[in-house]
């Protein structure tokens, strides 16, 4: 990990603001290798130095990922300056700069939602041609058959005339109204509420439940969130569709 300015790391931690962090340096709370450092323009290597904070020992991670269970009326994105987003709901502990969804859910949308301000890791999850699924249940009006089942899995021409890749749909309940799952693995606007439209059905409920081989923690209410482990972020690509 290069060196960078203290206060800069201080607050990448989540330890605070860049003021904040600042006021902890001066006033003597921050001990580097030994010694008290009160220069926040000091430059350290995160990883190789031994950082106190007001006696506790900080442990420097360059990223953060984050497992969110998405609650409805909150939108997708690191800032709104109308609504409130899925990043105002992280807690302070793991607030720094740079997180973001990885994707998005609808502002009416609930369910598995990653949070992280690692760009790679997101562009590799989100990318169509890794073919990594994501899977959602849905309530519908209308009636699901095994025409609309074929449908799906050839490929949905949505209403604007744009190709979707082959998605899988089952029926899980029949009622009233239907509870379905679909997996897709890409994310175009609305694309779900889209997609069964074309077969005059309406979404009125979406969650989404997984994204490859992770699942939506169920111990997590919504607006809830936890960090994820490596082992959990691999499962994010060991499960994939054909869509040959």
């Amino acid at each position: 990990m290069a060196k960078e300015r203290l206060d800069k790391l201080l607050s990448s931690q989540g330890l605070g603001s860049r003021k904040e962090v600042t006021r902890l340096i001066r006033t003597g709370q921050v001990v580097v290798d030994g010694n008290v450092e009160k220069r926040p323009e000091s430059k350290w290597d995160g990883e190789k130095a031994e950082i106190l904070v007001q006696g506790n020992l900080l442990s420097v991670q360059k990223f953060c990922y984050l497992m969110m269970n998405k609650p409805k009326g909150v939108v997708s994105a690191s800032r709104d300056p109308r609504c409130k987003t899925v990043v105002d709901l992280v807690p302070d502990k793991w607030r720094r700069p740079g997180l973001f969804p990885a994707g998005r859910l609808d502002k009416d949308t609930e369910g598995l939602l990653i949070i992280t301000n690692d760009g790679d890791f997101a562009h590799r999850m989100l990318s169509p041609k890794k073919h990594v699924f994501k899977r959602y249940e849905a309530v519908i009006s209308g009636t699901v058959g095994v025409p609309e089942i074929q449908r799906f899995q050839a490929g949905i021409v949505l209403s604007d005339g744009t190709k979707c890749l082959p998605a899988q749909l089952q029926v899980m309940e029949r009622g009233e109204t239907e509870r379905v799952q679909v997996e897709i693995c890409e994310g175009k606007f609305h694309q779900i509420k889209r997609m069964f439209h074309t077969i005059s059905c309406d979404v009125l409920q979406l969650k989404r439940l997984s994204i490859g081989a992770l699942e939506l923690d169920r111990a997590l209410e919504p607006g809830m969130c936890r960090e994820i482990s490596e082992e959990e972020r691999n499962l994010v690509f060991l499960r994939a569709f054909s869509t040959k």
